[in-house]
């Protein structure tokens, strides 16, 4: 069977995640999350992404913890500030809407988002006769695969202080963008410059999960309570628990991010030798220009998302996951010499 180029969680986990969870298989944990595993998983995330203060919550999925963050965070007439391609906007079926809350969206610039994105919104929203800005969402890695740099994160940051903003930040493919090559960014300055960011665990290796740790103490209180009322606390939470124990203890989850990035970047160059035009994506998510039998062929054969198209050509999304191998890479290159 070809490997599927589809997305970063087709596959289920890293063979040490599973190996760690079958050891657990007869033990007894404390539910709902207050076990010792989710303990120490938080213990670990709060010492790397250096957010003493911080509360670390184990949710199962993406759009679920943005929905809960969000929808917690924001008054009734609150909004949330969002690039168009944001995935709040576009892959989460209405869910921040859905609780009563307006995403305003900008364009932005490669996928980023930029101060003067957020001063624009502010001189139209001005009044009580609007919605009310409150929340900037932004993604690292975006949804097209760009990064932030620690310049443009920090301007964010000032900004949404000087605005009486709160900044979050999606980090569904976190380890992906913390390892890239063309990143300058510490983990640790996510605990100083955000009021919450989650670390994305199902599109990094991990079983599932995603760890949100909420900074600003003031979005702390009774955040449990939120989890419970909107349905997303599970009775085994010790299994998300685990799931990040064992991801964290010994720097597991940045070294698949950094082997996944590897087995993009040996595709990127087998795609640029056979002259295949692509857009600026420094991490496992590649989006290259085919003609449109071209990119029907590639569909077919590769599961590849078509992403946009443009006149006569197509944009379509190759993505590297943690089963990746450079095998699968040759395999592909093989057959678009013989069939493109």
């Amino acid at each position: 069977m070809k490997h599927k180029f589809t997305n970063d969680y087709s596959s289920l986990c890293h063979p040490s995640i599973l190996k760690f969870l079958a050891s657990l298989n007869e033990e007894q944990n404390v539910a709902y999350g207050l076990d010792k595993h989710s303990l120490n998983a938080e213990r670990y995330i709060k010492d790397i992404f250096e957010s003493p203060r911080g509360q670390v919550y184990f949710i199962a999925g993406g759009t679920m913890t943005n929905l809960l963050f969000i929808s917690y965070a924001l008054r009734p007439y609150e909004a949330v500030i969002s690039l168009e391609t944001g995935h709040i906007n576009v892959h989460e079926t209405g869910a921040i809407e859905a609780t009563g809350h307006k995403i305003i969206t900008v364009k932005g610039s490669n996928g980023k988002m930029s101060p003067s994105d957020i001063l624009n919104v502010l001189k139209i929203y001005k009044d009580e006769h609007m919605v009310k800005p409150k929340l900037v969402y932004i993604s690292d890695s975006t949804e097209i695969g760009t990064i932030y740099t620690r310049k443009e994160l920090i301007a964010l940051n000032e900004v949404c202080r000087e605005h009486d903003l709160y900044l979050f930040i999606d980090g569904a493919r976190l380890g992906s963008a913390l390892t890239s090559k063309e990143n300058d960014v510490e983990p640790g300055l996510f605990g100083q410059i955000c009021d919450a960011f989650y670390v994305g665990g199902a599109k990094n290796g991990l079983l599932l999960g995603e760890a949100l740790v909420i900074n600003n103490p003031e979005l702390q209180k009774d955040f449990r309570y939120h989890i419970k009322n909107k349905g997303a606390m599970i009775s085994k939470g010790y299994l998300l628990g685990a799931i990040f124990e064992e991801a964290f203890r010994n720097g597991l989850y940045f070294d698949i991010a950094k082997d996944t990035n590897e087995t993009a970047d040996y595709l990127k160059e087998q795609l640029a030798n056979l002259e295949v035009n692509m857009l600026p994506s420094p991490t496992n998510q590649i989006f290259a220009i085919f003609n449109k039998e071209q990119a029907k062929k590639l569909i077919n054969e590769y599961g590849l998302e078509l992403w946009e198209e443009r006149d006569n050509v197509v944009v379509v999304r190759f993505v590297v996951s943690f089963t990746t191998k450079k095998a699968d890479v040759d395999e592909l290159i093989s057959f678009m010499k013989t069939n493109l």
